[in-house]
């Protein structure tokens, strides 16, 4: 077992500082339930504090993350190193999603650098880091970001992502209601 810390340290920061990808992990409280655990990409990783984390979350064909955090919060975020030194950092929490035109959203996203995309933003209360070996984990040579997703999200426009949104990511494979489903209720 790797070593389980109760907050993220300098050298924890400075590690997921250099890493070009992470993944996120989130499932439902049902037995049956599908266990997400999405790839994320680009510059879309913030470390607000010792305990507080956020990422840009993107627009895409699902949204189960946002579901699961309603349902229950729990997500934990794992970064690994292709480069250099083997390492896996895990960070476990509890999450909350942030939609745009929202105070925190406002608070939020000048943190980030502007995607095209960008359809919510997840934050997270880190309550444990643990770190592991990651003797297993391959080299891999870092070469460049795809920009397929932000050439779509350009071509579709903001209006056009949020009217996607708004149709397709309101609820998980599971059945499970997003933010969108929950504000689109609220707006009715």
């Amino acid at each position: 077992m790797g070593k389980q810390f109760s907050s993220i340290l300098p050298e924890h920061k400075e590690f997921i500082q250099r890493q070009h990808m992470f993944f996120v992990g989130s499932a439902p409280l049902s037995k049956t339930g599908h266990v997400n655990l999405s790839p994320k990409g680009y510059d879309s990783f913030r470390i607000l504090s010792d305990h507080e984390v956020a990422y840009l979350d993107l627009s895409g064909s699902g949204n189960e993350t946002s579901a699961h955090l309603i349902e229950n919060g729990r997500v934990t975020i794992m970064f690994c190193s292709f480069e250099g030194e083997p390492s896996v950092l895990r960070l476990y929490g509890t999450g909350t999603v942030v939609l745009p035109d929202t105070e925190r959203w406002n608070e939020l996203y000048p943190l980030f650098d502007p995607l095209p995309g960008a359809r919510q933003i997840i934050v997270i209360d880190v309550h444990m880091v643990q770190d592991s070996c990651g003797f297993a984990v391959p080299f891999m040579t870092f070469t460049s970001e795809r920009e397929k997703l932000k050439d779509v999200c350009i071509q579709m426009g903001e209006k056009g992502i949020k009217k996607y949104a708004y149709e397709k990511n309101l609820e998980s494979i599971d059945g499970l209601p997003t933010a969108f489903a929950l504000n689109k209720s609220s707006m009715n």
